[in-house]
């Protein structure tokens, strides 16, 4: 799996002009699957976003998680994250898992999120074309690939 986390003061996610995810401060999450990408993958991943010392204390130092701060998260689905541009003009998306394998994975990942967090985590739908907006605050975006755990 690989994400793109970004930490955002407001972000929300509009399809067929009707906004379906709404937050203020929290991560907006992009989340690309491949075939090899497994509940393992999940799990790690989980504690990692909401644990990642991202945003502000007191000093304004990036000392607190987004556990600390009780933030908001909006995932969305990405397959574009695992494209391939070394051959031509044109990125292939081979590498991106089919939906019977990336749907399951994608509302696995939304309910550990869920459960972890302890509240309702917002979500794009799987497949739809999806207008994303975002304040990202700082800028933070941290990209990170489970395939590069250790």
């Amino acid at each position: 799996m690989k994400v793109v986390i970004q930490r955002v003061s407001k972000a929300s996610v509009t399809i067929e002009n009707e906004k379906v995810a709404s937050i203020g401060n929290g991560l907006l999450v992009l989340l690309g699957i491949v075939n090899e990408d497994s509940h393992t993958d999940i799990d790690w991943l989980c504690n990692k976003i909401t644990n990642l010392r991202i945003f502000g204390d007191e000093n304004g130092v990036m000392n607190k998680s987004l556990i600390d701060v009780d933030g908001d998260v909006i995932v969305v689905s990405q397959f574009t994250l695992h494209a391939t541009t070394k051959k031509g003009n044109r990125p292939s998306y081979i590498k991106a898992a089919k939906p019977n394998i990336a749907i399951p994975l994608y509302e696995n990942f939304i309910e550990k999120l869920q459960t972890v967090l302890g509240k309702l985590i917002q979500s794009g739908k799987f497949g739809a074309n999806m207008q994303v907006e975002l304040i990202n605050d700082g800028p933070v975006t941290i990209i990170i690939d489970t395939k590069n755990k250790v």
